[in-house]
Parts: structure tokens; C-alpha cells; sequence
């Protein structure tokens, strides 16, 4: 177990863990962060001879500056803790995008149904009664750092795409976005504290209408104009959404013009480079799977291609070149 200060290196700990556990751990770092010695000494305990590192913060504070500087697999969290409770944490480590997809696990002896919706709504995952049983504590964290690892994959291989892509929670906040995305938000000042206000309103706002595939929301007022294209609802809670520099043209112009594409069989592409199916298309361009099947074939005749694979590459290709 390593208890992390200000001063001391989490990454140091963490590797003589490794050092003196050889073969035995998993490769994921937990932080627990809890004020009771009973608790830590059971989840350490618990954790170790599971063969994963444990690092140990002793409040809310403590525990984000350890996260932010090694960036834990999972944080198991104490809800009621002085000074900084676990719900604030919780809030504080999903308001920073370099966190926010740490799966946050909440321990606590509230039971009430109130308080259990208070810390999913505040960005756990997961919510553990005291006294922790180790057996559940384990299956739960098995479950969850699966996801997280899964969503990790997804996340990388939507960032070497190269795609303006992010999601944001109902609220508007940003919960994720490729390095794309932060680049062009960053080039427009829309990071900057008072723009980014009311922009995260604004955007707020316009998910409220529900808004349907392929519609946009213009952000104007920055040092360029950026546009949000609604992609889709996440089971989650989260939408995906994707950015675009509206100086341009739209995405579906750039392929029309550029692969030599009818209107229709660039929207098509367009759409199957950002992962839909035939169905979510027609749905979206409010034609049958059918007809979108029909362009596809046009698409890859034009293309020189034979599969959906081959013609989504060539889409971002081109699009990355004209961003």
C-alpha cells in the first residue's frame, strides 16, 4: 500500500510494488481514498492479494492531486469524508477531461436512495455499501475496469483517426475528445474561461430539443467559427458530438468535391466514415437501407474499393487534408 503526499512520487511506489510482487500483480493501479485506518487496511489487503497496486490518498484533495499526476486505473471513494467529500471529488475529477474516464467506485454506510443517485449523478459507476464485502468489491471492480480498458481502446483508435470527435455529459460539460478536437476548440479560444461558459450553456440548451442526427449548432463569437454536429445518444447518459471548423465547407462538400461523389454518395460516405450502419444512415438522410446500399455501391465503384472498411479510410483521409 502507498500512501502519496504532496512530495512523494506515486510512480515510485508503484513500482516497487511491481519490484517486490513479481508476476503477481495485474498491471492496474486503484486509488483509495477513505479516512477510516479499518477500511484502507481491508481494501489493501483485499486488493494486494489480488495482485493489483494499491496507492491510498487520506481526502478528497489528496486524492486529486494523486490522480492527476499518475492517473489511476479505477479510484474507489469514500462519499463522506471531511473537508472535501467524495461527490465533489467525484465532480472535480469528471470536470477534467484527462480524468474523467477513471471509473469511480463509491463506499460509503449511506444507504438511502437519495444518496446512492447523488453519487451516480455526481459520476460514479458504481456504488458500495459499508461494511465492504472483498468478494463483491472484487467482481464489481473485475466488471468495471473491463469497461473502462474496452472504452480506453475505443477512445485510442478514434484518436489516431484523426477525427473531431467528443462526447459531453447532459449538462454540456466535455467528458472526452480526440486531441483533434481539443486542438480546434483550443485555435478558436473556445477553452478560454469566459467564452467557454457560455458556450457549454448554449450547447446545453440545444440538447435539451433532442436534436436529431447530422443537425448542427453554430458557436459563433470565437476566433473562428466552430459547429457541433449531433452524432448520437450514448446508453450512458453521454452524446457523442463532433466539431467542425465552420469557416470551411461541411465534411459532405469537401468528399463531394474532392472523390468526385454525387451529393447523396457523399453523405453517404460521410456517415460511414463516422461508423454507422446502413439503417442508422437511412434513418438519418430519412431514406431505406436499401438506397443507402445503392450509393455505397456507387462509392466504391468510384473509389477503386471493395468494402466499407477501405472507403471510410479514404473519407478520412481526405477530410483530415482539409481540415
Amino acid at each position: 500500500m502507498s500512501i502519496c503526499d504532496d512530495t512523494e512520487s506515486p510512480r515510485a511506489s508503484t513500482q516497487t510494488a511491481h519490484t517486490e510482487k513479481p508476476g503477481a500483480h495485474t498491471g492496474d493501479i486503484v486509488l483509495v481514498v477513505d479516512d477510516s485506518p479499518d477500511t484502507l487496511s481491508l481494501i489493501n489487503d483485499t486488493l494486494e492479494q489480488a495482485g493489483i497496486d494499491v496507492l491510498v490518498a487520506l481526502d478528497g484533495s489528496q486524492a486529486l492531486n494523486i490522480a492527476r499526476r499518475l492517473r489511476p486505473d479505477m479510484i474507489l471513494l469514500d462519499a463522506i469524508m471531511p473537508g472535501l467529500d467524495g461527490f465533489e471529488t467525484c465532480r472535480l475529477l469528471k470536470a477534467d477531461p484527462s480524468l474523467a474516464s477513471i471509473p469511480v467506485i463509491f463506499m460509503t454506510g449511506l444507504t438511502d436512495s437519495t444518496d446512492i443517485v447523488r453519487g451516480l449523478e455526481s459520476g460514479g459507476v458504481d456504488y458500495l455499501t459499508k461494511p465492504i464485502q472483498p468478494n463483491e468489491l472484487l467482481a464489481r471492480m473485475k466488471v468495471h475496469l473491463s469497461n473502462a480498458r474496452l472504452t480506453s481502446s475505443a477512445h485510442q483508435a478514434l484518436d489516431s483517426t484523426g477525427q473531431f470527435l467528443f462526447t459531453v455529459d447532459t449538462s454540456g460539460q466535455m467528458q472526452w475528445a480526440t486531441p483533434q478536437t481539443y486542438a480546434l476548440l483550443s485555435s478558436a479560444g473556445a477553452l478560454d474561461g469566459g467564452l467557454r461558459r457560455p458556450l457549454i450553456t448554449e450547447l446545453q440548451l440545444w440538447l435539451r430539443r433532442n436534436p436529431a442526427a447530422g443537425n448542427r449548432l453554430k458557436w459563433e463569437g470565437l476566433q473562428k467559427s466552430l459547429a457541433v454536429v449531433f452524432v448520437e445518444r450514448r446508453d450512458t447518459g453521454t452524446y457523442l458530438l463532433k466539431l467542425q471548423d465552420d469557416g470551411g465547407p461541411a465534411g459532405e462538400e469537401v468528399l463531394q468535391k474532392k472523390l468526385a461523389l454525387t451529393k447523396r454518395e457523399s453523405e453517404v460516405l460521410f456517415w460511414i466514415a463516422n461508423g454507422k450502419t446502413n439503417r442508422e444512415i437511412g434513418e438519418i438522410l430519412d431514406v431505406s437501407p436499401r438506397t443507402v446500399n445503392k450509393h455505397l455501391e456507387g462509392v466504391f465503384s468510384k473509389l477503386g474499393v471493395e468494402n466499407r472498411t477501405a472507403a471510410a479510410g479514404i473519407a478520412i483521409r481526405t477530410l483530415n487534408q482539409d481540415a
